[in-house]
């Protein structure tokens, strides 16, 4: 058994996707030593992380285990337990964000309440238990209503944009608890990051522009191109202010919709976020480096750019998983692009990695992301 002891702290990450994965590099440049619980040691961080730990985030006595020797507890996913986090903490484990910031991003009618009530700006919304309730709804809002579920749900899942009772039947015919939420007619959504340690030292990275197709963010540019400096400066503020008001310790990201009149705030998660992996190459402290300085209520680092532009594009997988063999191409067709694989087995529409690309001009930079996570895809030029 090794005699090893860590010379730096130790923070321990529940889950062990692609976040948990890219957050162990920052890591070891701040000599902080990384944990994983895993579900099992095939997962994306497992497979590069040395301290990985298997057991189950929804076992209170599995992220006991887990928490023991660790300075500080945080995650690459939402779905733990809130009692289960509340448990940790009242054991004296140090855990960022606490449970009662990270329920607003594990429930979206929680989440709405209190936004609400702090005069964020927000869709009209309502917490609805069958169609007669999204008929009334929409009797005041007019259709189509948005249904959310309440719980889970990303890259487009648990949403259903309902132009009819009937389309609300469908909805309910999933069997999860939902909330209905008015159109937004966005012209755009924008996404804002933002940093905030236990001592309420806080810092927002650029707002940038997310582009979505079939519910899956595709593409950011950053910045958000044409945004006004003071439309940037409100998504700004909107976002630290939330990040104070629900006491969130680590990053927060806050997705909204640009209606060209204003903002609304779409949705929350408390993790570094994709719409962030951009600034491992395009800003001075990278969203993973941030958020263990954060937890571990270190400094903050500087969230300026290294570049006028900065564009990643998401890697979905596609039809043929041999995509090292194209990996030559891009690197040698574009030597400045950066490609990140996750470690995930190639599925059709998965998102397995992503690519980044710099410079001064965004059409330039967005056409060589483009070009490279196309080509590693499908083996076609755009």
């Amino acid at each position: 058994m090794s005699s090893y002891r860590p010379i730096g702290p130790v923070v321990g990450v529940v889950g062990a996707g692609q976040l948990a994965r890219m957050t162990q590099q920052p890591a070891i440049a701040l000599g902080v030593e990384l944990r994983v619980l895993a579900n099992s040691a095939d997962e994306s961080a497992a497979r590069v992380i040395v301290d990985t730990r298997i057991g189950d985030y929804r076992d209170l006595s599995d992220l006991r285990d887990f928490a023991k020797g660790c300075d500080a507890i945080t995650f690459d996913h939402e779905h733990v337990p809130t009692e289960h986090i509340r448990a940790l903490a009242a054991d004296g484990v140090t855990v960022h964000p606490g449970a009662d910031a990270l329920v607003h991003a594990q429930d979206k009618a929680v989440m709405r309440e209190r936004l609400t009530a702090i005069g964020a700006p927000c869709p009209a919304w309502a917490r609805v238990s069958d169609v007669e309730d999204v008929t009334r709804f929409a009797g005041e809002h007019g259709w189509p209503v948005v249904l959310k579920a309440v719980r889970g749900g990303y890259d487009g899942r648990g949403v259903w944009v309902c132009r009819s009772a009937e389309d609300a039947a469908e909805a309910f015919a999933g069997g999860v608890p939902l909330m209905a939420e008015a159109f937004v007619p966005f012209q755009r959504e924008l996404a804002v990051l933002v940093a905030r340690s236990p001592h309420g030292q806080g810092v927002s990275y650029p707002v940038v522009e997310t582009v979505q197709q079939d519910g899956i963010c595709v593409e950011v540019l950053a910045p958000a191109p044409g945004l006004d400096p003071e439309r940037a400066a409100q998504a700004q503020n909107i976002a630290l202010r939330i990040a104070q008001e629900l006491d969130v310790t680590g990053l927060l990201a806050v997705e909204l919709f640009d209606s060209g009149d204003g903002l609304m705030v779409n949705e929350l998660a408390m993790r570094p976020h994709n719409s962030g992996h951009w600034t491992i190459e395009g800003a001075r402290t990278s969203q993973f480096e941030q958020h263990l300085r954060a937890v571990l209520d270190l400094p903050l680092g500087s969230p300026a750019m290294t570049a006028p532009v900065v564009v990643m594009a998401n890697l979905l997988g596609g039809d043929d998983p041999n995509l090292f063999k194209r990996y030559e191409h891009v690197m040698a067709h574009d030597p400045g692009v950066k490609v990140h694989f996750y470690g995930k087995q190639v599925r059709p529409g998965r998102k397995i990695g992503h690519v980044t690309a710099l410079g001064d001009d965004l059409d330039e930079v967005r056409a060589r992301a483009r070009h490279a996570a196309v080509y590693l895809t499908t083996g076609e030029y755009t």
